[in-house]
């Protein structure tokens, strides 16, 4: 006969276990002898290891009670299901590896690969990381809002980021906003920025640039939060505004003297 002390060796628990185990009814407790001790015998090993390998498989207590109850038949069912779940939970696992392995990579997390590419191949022509991710949080909710048509903007962007002078325009948009409101050289970097835009839509057509097709109220959302993001954008507007286009999202070709009017296009 066994002590609880070998009886927990035996089986490989802890005596802690073996008592948690006596007070959740999961396993008897043996009368004590005339030294007031409590004795075990094999069949107490045999059913603490089951009850040991089915906690340790996850097995809630409560069920396992159940299966120790069951016959040989309800026993392998409910093997073979508890089993299934693990699979399942080993499969959810993996799902949660996979999206941490994309969180380190940042932006992958929250977009489709194609998007992330047009970010880093911005990033690798010397585009400032500002406008990076300006444009990298407007692609987010695109992307989300519309997903299916999102290989049909970036076809439109890779064709666009094959032309130089799609290229030069960001690097100009770039260095515009790193001028202050009242730098004079922003005057000029906002000619340079309308004559793109009025030459690519005169070439054409003003959908080109990018056909979103968004509703005003998303786009000026956007907007809302490009310009609390990047301050500086909200004066090259107004410099671009004077100049024939307004609006940040969507481009739209304006009269100065009479507001706005015609096809809208988007600058980023």
């Amino acid at each position: 006969m066994l002590t609880i002390g070998e009886l927990a060796s035996y089986a490989g628990v802890t005596v802690r276990a073996v008592r948690h185990y006596h007070a959740k009814g999961l396993l008897p407790e043996p009368d004590r002898d005339h030294s007031g001790y409590r004795r075990y015998g094999a069949d107490s090993v045999v059913e603490l290891v089951r009850i040991r390998s089915l906690a340790e498989a996850g097995v809630p207590l409560a069920r396992v009670r159940e299966l120790l109850r069951a016959d040989q038949e309800e026993f392998a069912a409910a093997v073979a299901d508890i089993d299934e779940r693990l699979r399942a939970e080993i499969r959810e696992r993996q799902r949660h590896r996979e999206r941490i392995a994309r969180l380190a990579a940042g932006e992958s997390l929250v977009l489709p690969q194609e998007v992330v590419e047009y970010l880093d191949r911005l990033r690798a022509l010397g585009v400032d990381e500002r406008v990076v991710q300006v444009e990298r949080d407007g692609w987010i909710p695109l992307a989300t809002r519309s997903p299916e048509r999102v290989p049909e903007w970036m076809a439109r962007k890779r064709e666009q980021i094959a032309d130089p002078r799609f290229i030069d325009f960001y690097l100009t948009l770039s260095e515009a906003l790193e001028r202050t409101a009242d730098d004079s050289r922003l005057e000029e970097l906002a000619d340079k920025l309308a004559a793109y835009v009025t030459q690519v839509a005169d070439e054409q057509g003003e959908f080109y640039v990018d056909d979103t097709g968004l509703e005003p109220p998303f786009a000026e959302l956007l907007d809302t939060h490009v310009f609390d993001t990047l301050p500086p954008a909200r004066r090259l507007i107004e410099l671009l505004t004077k100049r024939g286009w307004t609006g940040w999202t969507k481009l739209e070709r304006v009269n100065p003297t009479r507001g706005a009017t015609g096809t809208r296009s988007s600058v980023g």
